[in-house]
């Protein structure tokens, strides 16, 4: 056990924030076992238990397209007991009319991650840079297509946005509907698009495979594990884009547990066994901690709101 961080009290008066935590926690994950926001919580879940003291227990609620388990985080009881892996989703679904709820149901905590997305190509691609494949855009508009997951999903967010900061309309580079970055890469390789955009965590294997170019990482500066991959903004386009994971809470939570929980996830986070278990992964860390997040993740909704609207999906 880490005797790093220490909440001192009873085992009763779980209600009373001065005692928290004094039972298990349960930490939801609105998405399968064995994804990249199971494996990421589960690598937070498990160091930050030994942190606070008590159980983190991870429960998988999925459906919906991430609708039931974030409802369900929305509608706990806002004692800290019951947690959750708010994901990017979560500034989309209501622009598309799929839930009511929206980044104001939850109290943000932190967050852990934030997987850049990428522009890449074929290997055997005639682009080796950006500026040769925006080029080729601007003289071929509809000619090239992208995919990378569903009409509207993050990757193809991640697309809209792209274009727009290069000056480009969406229709520039059309967009297939995939069922994820697997796949959409398969089709990549095999010549049914060209162009992926899709976290460069999820291309890497790939690219050190020699299958596929990333010409560029939508992040704000070079990734620490992949510090050869140019950023967009250093070629000129200024736009960023991640699939992030967050751990939050139901709204309401009261302000002596986000204290604590603030501060024993940012101390989580700095834990060996957790970076380790991230790494592994190919995950991108990006630690920010509850205000920070706070500001973020309202920010986050408004731009996808637009892109959502750019992508002519937004409810009526």
């Amino acid at each position: 056990m880490l005797a790093i961080f220490a909440f001192t009290g009873c085992k009763t008066g779980g209600n009373n924030p001065e005692n928290y935590p004094s039972r298990p926690i349960t930490l939801i994950v609105p998405w399968n076992p064995g994804g990249g926001t199971d494996l990421s919580s589960r690598a937070m879940a498990s160091v930050l238990q030994e942190v606070l003291g008590q159980p983190v227990n991870v429960v998988n609620r999925t459906g919906g397209g991430g609708v039931v388990g974030h409802l369900a985080i929305s509608q706990a009881k806002p004692d800290g007991y019951t947690l959750g892996a708010v994901t990017m989703e979560i500034t989309m679904m209501h622009w598309q009319g799929l839930t009511d709820l929206t980044y104001q149901n939850f109290t943000p905590l932190a967050l852990i991650m934030n997987n850049a997305a990428s522009v890449t190509v074929r290997k055997d691609a005639p682009w080796n840079t950006l500026e040769e494949l925006l080029s080729d855009i601007r003289a071929n508009p509809g000619k090239f297509r992208a995919s990378g997951t569903s009409k509207g999903g993050i990757w193809d967010l991640a697309r809209i946005g792209f274009l727009k900061a290069a000056g480009l309309p969406e229709s520039a580079l059309p967009w297939v509907p995939s069922q994820g970055a697997a796949p959409a890469l398969q089709e990549l390789i095999a010549g049914g698009v060209d162009v992926v955009t899709a976290a460069v965590a999820e291309v890497d294997a790939l690219r050190r495979a020699g299958e596929v170019k990333v010409l560029a990482a939508m992040a704000p500066e070079r990734l620490a594990d992949f510090p050869e991959i140019p950023t967009l903004r250093e070629q000129g386009v200024d736009w960023t884009l991640g699939g992030w994971i967050s751990i939050g809470a139901p709204a309401g939570l009261p302000a002596e547990i986000v204290v604590k929980l603030d501060s024993a996830l940012n101390l989580a986070a700095q834990q060996p066994a957790y970076l380790d278990a991230m790494h592994k992964a190919g995950f991108n860390l990006a630690p920010m901690q509850a205000a920070a997040f706070s500001a973020f993740i309202q920010e986050q909704d408004r731009i996808n709101g637009e892109l959502i609207q750019a992508a002519g999906l937004a409810k009526e």
